[in-house]
């Protein structure tokens, strides 16, 4: 069974909870499984390490993670129209894995989340798949075929899916958000078994 990373860092839940909706969907095609990591906190003044092993949710992500993976999907909060820096800091230690190739040609696709519905989120989309880019990933979007895209009140861009969770941070997913991230990942990983030679 080839395995699709998903990759995510979440600060309040809402990114966690659309890369969990993700992996649904990309577990929902034979014979693609989903692994689910997330990247440290980073901060500017180090007093101490984060701990090997977070004390909830998914495992860090590991080198091995990004050479195994036949996909990936990638998830931040909205920074000022950017990926926040946990996840940046990540991609920029990725020096190993350009070098030696690790990614080219394997499908990609990003997904975020902000406080408000014009909170960056179509830039911070842009921003993520910069670096993967450059890595030779395939940029998988999400097409207007999904109804939800032209009906959704909340997130949902063709860029990626998303996720609108107010001035409360609520990480409650609505329908159309559910449904949309659902099929990004089942488009991701139908698009990873037909790259990979499984029709």
């Amino acid at each position: 069974m080839s395995e699709i990373l998903v990759l995510y860092y979440s600060q309040r839940g809402s990114v966690r909870a659309l890369a969990q909706q993700i992996a649904r969907g990309i577990e929902s095609v034979s014979g693609v499984g989903a692994r689910l990591r997330t990247v440290p906190k980073v901060a500017s003044v180090c007093t101490s390490s984060a701990p090997a092993v977070p004390e909830s949710g998914a495992p860090y992500v590991e080198p091995a993670d990004l050479d195994e993976c036949s996909g990936l999907a990638l998830g931040s909060p909205t920074r000022f129209g950017a990926m926040a820096a946990p996840m940046k800091y990540f991609w920029d230690g990725t020096i190993t894995q350009w070098v030696n190739g690790s990614l080219v040609g394997k499908p990609a696709c990003v997904f975020t989340a902000s406080g408000s519905m014009h909170g960056g989120q179509e830039t911070t989309l842009v921003s993520m798949m910069l670096p993967l880019l450059h890595h030779g990933m395939l940029i998988v979007g999400l097409p207007f075929t999904e109804p939800a895209l032209s009906t959704t009140r909340s997130g949902g861009t063709p860029y990626g899916v998303s996720h609108v969770a107010g001035s409360d941070g609520d990480p409650e997913l609505s329908a159309d958000e559910r449904q949309l991230a659902f099929a990004q990942g089942q488009r991701l990983a139908m698009i990873a078994r037909r790259l990979a030679g499984g029709g």
